[in-house]
C-alpha cells in the first residue's frame, strides 16, 4: 500500500491534531496521504485537502478518524470500489469503528504489513419514484427509513417482496436495514441484532397501529417495493440517517442488493460479539 486516504470526523475537538500526526507517521514510512478537504482546512491553509468522492479512486487504503456515523458517510463515497477502509473511533468503542485510539499505529503498522483481514459488509440500493419518474437514488450500508413528522398521522405503506404482497403497514414509519444496520435505528425499534456475515435483511414497523406487525427477515436478494399512502401529511425518506427528501403520496421506494460492498478493516483484539458486549454492556450489573 501505497497511497492512504484519511478522513476525519468534522469540528471534532482532537480530529485535526490526530490527523496531523497520522499523515507524519505515514509520511515518514514513504506513502502518499491523500486529506479530505474538510479536515486539511482544520488542520491549516498549508495543507491540501481533496474531495471526498475522488479519494477513493486514489487510494489503496482509507483511514476514517471519527465514529460510525462518519464512516458510514464515507463508505458511500467509496461506493463500487472497493478500498478497505480502516475505522477509528475517537470516542468509545463503536460497532463499525473497531478501532480505538491506544490500537491505532500497532494495527496500522499491521495493515501495512499486508497482515489483516476485512469484513465484507452488503450494502442497498434504493429508488425513489413519483408515477414514471425517479426522483431519487441513493446507496446505503445501514437502512433506509420511511417516517412521519411530528405532527403527521399514521402512514398506510404498502409492502411487497418479489412482487408478493406482504401487508400494508399502519405506524409511525418503516425500516429496511442490512444486517450492518441491524444495531442501529433498527435495533431501537425493536428490530433483531443480526450477525453481519448472514445474507438477510430485515423490514422493522415504527410504533406500528397493530401490535401484531412484527419485524421480518428476508433474503438479500429479494427486491422490497414499499408504496406510500398518505394525503397532506409531512413524511421524509433518509438513507442512513444522513441524506434523503421527503414524500409525496403514491411515491414508491423500492430496495434491491447493491453490486458495492464495503470492507472494514477487523480488529485483531476483538470480534463483532466482543463489541456487542461492550456497546449493551452485557453482562454487566
Amino acid at each position: 500500500m501505497k497511497r492512504i486516504g484519511l478522513y476525519a470526523k468534522r469540528n471534532h475537538p482532537g480530529a485535526a491534531k490526530l490527523a496531523k500526526e497520522v499523515m507524519q507517521w505515514l509520511q515518514e514510512r514513504g506513502l502518499e496521504v491523500y486529506l479530505n478537504k474538510h479536515v486539511a482546512k482544520e488542520m491549516g491553509p498549508e495543507y491540501q485537502g481533496y474531495s471526498g468522492r475522488a479519494i477513493p479512486a486514489l487510494v489503496n487504503l482509507i483511514i476514517v478518524l471519527g465514529g460510525d456515523g462518519t464512516l458510514i458517510s464515507v463508505a458511500r463515497q467509496v461506493g463500487d470500489l472497493r478500498v478497505p477502509i480502516l475505522g477509528v473511533n475517537l470516542g468509545s468503542l463503536g460497532f463499525l469503528t473497531e478501532i480505538t485510539l491506544p490500537e491505532l499505529y500497532p494495527v496500522l503498522e499491521k495493515v501495512l504489513e499486508g497482515d489483516f483481514s476485512v469484513s465484507r459488509r452488503q450494502m442497498l440500493d434504493s429508488v425513489v419514484r413519483r408515477g414514471d419518474k425517479e426522483v431519487g437514488r441513493y446507496q446505503v450500508l445501514n437502512d433506509v427509513v420511511i417516517n412521519k413528522g411530528a405532527l403527521a398521522r399514521i402512514i398506510d405503506m404498502e409492502v411487497s417482496v418479489d412482487g408478493e404482497y406482504l401487508t400494508t403497514f399502519k405506524a409511525d414509519g418503516l425500516i429496511i436495514a442490512t444486517p450492518t444496520g441491524s444495531t442501529a435505528y433498527n435495533l431501537a425499534a425493536g428490530g433483531p441484532i443480526i450477525y453481519p456475515g448472514l445474507h438477510c435483511l430485515v423490514i422493522s414497523p415504527i410504533c406500528p397501529h397493530m401490535l401484531t406487525n412484527r419485524p421480518i427477515l428476508v433474503s438479500d436478494d429479494a427486491i422490497i417495493r414499499v408504496e406510500v399512502k398518505f394525503q397532506d401529511e409531512d413524511v421524509v425518506f433518509t438513507a442512513d440517517g444522513q441524506v434523503g427528501m421527503p414524500l409525496q403520496g403514491g411515491d414508491v421506494v423500492e430496495l434491491r442488493l447493491s453490486r458495492s460492498t464495503t470492507l472494514l478493516v477487523k480488529s485483531p483484539s476483538r470480534n463483532f460479539f466482543e463489541v456487542l458486549r461492550t456497546k449493551l454492556h452485557w453482562g454487566a450489573r
